[in-house]
């Protein structure tokens, strides 16, 4: 059986690179929920648009969409210095790779289209809430399409270079992106409740 680790191995931990992608992919939500979780809280973000909630959102949804880029560069270079594995380079494969591809796009795509800029980049923590909740695609296949749209993606990069690194890495990408949600979901819907019972209040004042 073939070491994980030497020249043999299936994923070489000596690369440098295979290092700094693993920490871009940890750095990116922990990132954004930090900065987000501190615009609801102190409102930084948006002082520092002059009082503009929704200049704030998009300042702060070029930055995510940019490091996210920069992710997807450094994950790519990691790749291309790990050693390939047979049974990642069949026909077969390669038609895996496609439909992973072609699914997490559709996936983070339809949900961006769905959600918009601030619905998309934590605009709820800057007060710019939906009127409701998105159940139409591809939420009505997933509650978190656009993770799990993207850990696709990562699978189907990692198939189609036919790196076994690949597939470790999008376990990792899988992983953080469920301990987000963990940490999103409750808050998120926290904010809306808040917004239910202010709205209650205000109805029952009216009458």
């Amino acid at each position: 059986m073939a070491s994980l680790i030497g020249s043999n191995s299936l994923v070489d931990f000596d690369q440098r690179s295979l290092a700094v992608a693993a920490a871009a992919i940890a750095f990116n939500p922990i990132f954004w929920n930090t900065v987000a979780r501190q615009e609801y809280h102190n409102k930084i973000l948006t002082k520092l648009a002059g009082g503009n909630s929704r200049l704030a959102c998009y300042g702060l949804a070029i930055v995510i969409f940019s490091i996210g880029i920069f992710r997807d560069f450094l994950y790519e270079r990691a790749l291309r210095s790990q050693p390939s594995h047979p049974l990642l380079e069949t026909e077969l494969s390669n038609y895996i790779a496609y439909a992973l591809l072609a699914s997490g796009n559709i996936l983070v795509l339809s949900s961006m289209w769905a959600l918009g800029v601030t619905g998309t980049y934590l605009g709820d923590y800057f007060g710019i809430l939906m009127d409701e909740m998105v159940t139409g695609f591809p939420f009505n296949i997933s509650d978190a399409p656009m993770y799990y749209g993207s850990a696709m993606s990562f699978l189907g990069t990692a198939i189609w270079f036919g790196k076994p690194a690949g597939i470790l890495l999008t376990v990792e990408v899988l992983i953080v992106y469920l301990i987000a949600l963990r940490f999103e979901d409750p808050f998120t819907a926290n904010i809306y409740a808040k917004r239910a019972e202010e709205q209650k209040k205000v109805g029952k004042k009216a009458l």
